[in-house]
């Protein structure tokens, strides 16, 4: 098998990191950034410190800071207003996932015009877009590294996935001094979905020698510093380990594909505007246990990285195990239910089938160990409901 890997051209990691961006800017040869972030960025002061560090390169930056949680067809608008107003030549994502997901659309629409809609998959997007820079500040999405970006549509509430090359930074600024703001919601939330990235890179029909390294080198990482990092927020050893835990697992699934729990993961998002994090924390552990009789090994692998399982353990007790591992993680970082989420049980039952449907056009669950029916998938909503 031949695979096809592609990641950052450049990457800056390391403390203090955000303080080189205008040279990674300026060293693109570009020199009129837009630097999309959120208002809570602007609120910490982050956003004029990387706007600081570009001037300071000699480069002519304008601050776009209207994006939305799960950005939406409708949220893009305005940043595109700024973006041509702007005449930028590159677009820079501060934030989490939807900071740096708005960046990605913004880029390959500023180009290419239409609508996000036209850039769904299962179409590649291979460009031209403009080049982007990644500046995450939580650990757990990985969109620093990846060629795909999540943008929900405002007329059908449908999540959609879009993906290709042209959705890949050109560079990624990962510094740790970025994450220790994070709350302690947030940090179990994008916590577990690095977790889930890496587990579903490694257990993927697409998976590859070069991803299988990344994810299980990301999942000892989150074995070992996500419980530390959550219980003391200033403990910057395990925020660092996170932040690399995270981008290897961006990495890792970006080169091999994200599978049934991301699937699934999207409508809720879409439907009931829950985190993604969240919702792949609550579809974990139940559709791992549906995987699982598929890929008894790749689980096994997964359950002795994380530190769940020994070498002695065969495959099935080992794989069992990490079941019961995810199981006890996400009971013990507060992971509520949908229903102690507050989802009301009836739009829940309504929606499940719209969801199936949802999470089986993505393509996502096509690449799991078990690839579902819509039927299976509506009985694993069901199942995880209370």
């Amino acid at each position: 098998m031949v695979a096809g890997l592609s990641l950052p051209r450049i990457m800056r990691v390391g403390r203090g990191a955000a303080g080189e961006l205008g040279d990674v800017v300026a060293g693109l040869g570009l020199s009129r950034p837009l630097l999309v972030t959120d208002a809570f960025l602007v609120g910490t002061g982050a956003a004029d410190r990387l706007t600081a560090a570009l001037e300071g390169a000699g480069l002519h930056p304008r601050l776009f800071a209207d994006t939305v949680p799960d950005p939406t067809t409708d949220s893009l608008a305005s940043g595109l207003r700024v973006l041509r107003e702007h005449e930028a030549d590159s677009v820079i994502g501060l934030g989490g996932g939807s900071p740096m997901d708005t960046a990605k659309a913004l880029a390959l629409l500023g180009v290419q015009g239409g609508r996000m809609r036209d850039y769904k998959a299962p179409r590649v997007n291979v460009g031209p877009a403009l080049p982007v820079v990644a500046v995450p500040t939580t650990a757990g999405s990985g969109s620093e590294a990846t060629q795909f970006t999540v943008i929900t549509d405002s007329a059908t509430d449908e999540k959609m996935l879009c993906a290709g090359p042209a959705f890949l930074p050109l560079a990624a600024v990962v510094d740790v001094e970025l994450t220790l703001s994070m709350p302690y919601r947030l940090t179990a939330d994008t916590g577990i979905d690095a977790l889930t990235h890496a587990v579903e890179a490694y257990v993927s029909r697409k998976a590859n020698p070069f991803s299988d390294g990344l994810a299980l080198t990301a999942i000892a990482t989150v074995g070992r510093h996500l419980r530390r990092a959550c219980a003391d927020g200033a403990d910057t050893e395990a925020r660092a380990a996170m932040m690399l835990a995270a981008t290897q697992a961006g990495i890792a699934f970006s080169n091999s594909s994200v599978a049934l729990v991301h699937g699934m993961s999207r409508p809720i998002g879409a439907h009931f505007h829950v985190a993604h994090g969240l919702s792949n924390a609550m579809l974990f552990p139940a559709v791992t246990d549906f995987s699982v009789p598929a890929a008894p090994s790749r689980y096994a692998d997964c359950a002795r990285a994380l530190g769940a399982a020994s070498a002695a353990d065969g495959d099935a007790t080992a794989a069992a195990k990490f079941v019961d591992a995810l199981t006890v993680l996400c009971h013990d970082l507060a992971v509520p239910t949908p229903r102690a989420h507050g989802i009301d049980r009836d739009a829940w039952a309504r929606l499940t089938p719209l969801m199936a449907e949802q999470a089986l056009a993505s393509g996502s669950p096509a690449n799991n160990p078990v690839v579902p029916t819509a039927d299976r998938i509506q009985e694993l909503y069901a199942r995880i409901y209370d």
